[in-house]
């Protein structure tokens, strides 16, 4: 296979006439995207990519970092790269369901019932400190991360297309935190840790924010729209059209199933984490201008699609061990096919 693949693809999901894009146009608006988004985000260059990986796959993401790292500045960032819709909601102990779906209302004048859709009517929706509310309401979430639908009072509503959830959340070591509850964790395609900046990187980040000549106000004015949600949209039925092969399949089949059985782990991932597998290789192949997944491209998303999903055995948590660490022997011994 090359890289040069001119195939469009067509669907009929959107509309009539839905936006057809080649393998070599996906790759030019994302990596316009990935451009702007680092203009605000300076020395974070793997998460910029992991998060549009997801974006490109159709998932959503988890961050987690200590505060003032720039989580929200990262999905801030990639919503000002985007004219879509952008909805934020920051979450508190006392915030409710409704808060997030919408409810419905009575009308005294109609004597009839409105509904008044939430914030995740939305085509990128930032879930700000996630975990400092309660499971009931980071519940509120399942039904859309994986239908992409609300019920509200026992109607169904469909909401933006392209989706995504972007969560932020704080090590859950942190006063006020709840930890989430598996199913949802499950149905986060990456979960991404942001780090400190390394000593020259937020040299920069002071230098822009504090000198007279280069502060520009905000660290989104520089940003630019770049993409719609037509062209995401086409960019993920995009994705589903980048080969991966028998092997490869075996591949992250392999890896995904040895997560189960592997010593110091106490639960594995189930088929999900198979999938979202091969759809971020998928999604990361097409980052790189590549119309077929290799398996180092499987290696690459590894740890941002399975870490969340595992859980280790308490003497391993007690020993300090990370579930990084397990993940990375799980891989350096299972054998990779040949590329």
């Amino acid at each position: 296979m090359t890289n040069n693949t001119t195939n469009n693809v067509t669907s009929n999901s959107d509309s009539d006439t839905p936006l057809e894009l080649s393998i070599s146009q996906g790759h030019e608006i994302v990596s316009r995207v990935r451009d702007e988004v680092k203009k605000a985000m300076v020395g974070q260059d793997d998460v910029v990519d992991q998060t549009l990986v997801a974006l490109m796959a159709g998932g959503h993401v988890l961050i987690e970092g200590v505060p003032g790292l720039g989580k929200t500045l990262l999905v801030r960032a990639l919503a000002s790269a985007f004219t879509g819709k952008f909805s934020r909601i920051q979450f508190t102990p006392d915030l409710m369901p409704s808060d997030i779906t919408g409810h419905s209302i009575y009308n005294m004048n109609s004597q009839t019932f409105k509904v008044r859709k939430g914030p995740v009517f939305t085509n990128l929706l930032l879930a700000d400190e996630i975990n400092r509310a309660p499971a009931k309401t980071q519940a509120a979430l399942l039904e859309v991360m994986q239908e992409n639908q609300v019920t509200i009072d026992g109607r169904a509503f469909e909401v933006g297309k392209p989706f995504m959830v972007l969560a932020t959340q704080n090590p859950i070591e942190q006063e006020g935190t709840y930890p989430l509850p598996e199913a949802e964790l499950d149905r986060f395609m990456m979960k991404l840790y942001i780090q400190f900046p390394s000593e020259e990187d937020e040299v920069a980040i002071v230098n822009s924010q504090t000198s007279a000549s280069q502060a520009k106000g905000d660290y989104l004015d520089c940003v630019s729209s770049i993409t719609s949600p037509e062209e995401v949209r086409a960019i993920q039925r995009l994705v589903y059209h980048v080969t991966a092969d028998n092997e490869v399949l075996d591949y992250a089949v392999r890896i995904t199933r040895a997560t189960r059985e592997w010593p110091g782990i106490a639960r594995g991932a189930g088929p999900r984490g198979s999938i979202n597998l091969i759809q971020a290789a998928k999604a990361f192949a097409l980052l790189n201008n590549r119309d077929f997944v290799t398996p180092s491209d499987i290696k690459e998303v590894a740890l941002p699609v399975l870490r969340h999903r595992l859980l280790l055995h308490v003497d391993m948590e007690i020993e300090g061990v990370s579930i990084d660490r397990i993940l990375s022997e799980l891989l350096d011994d299972i054998s990779a096919p040949r590329q």
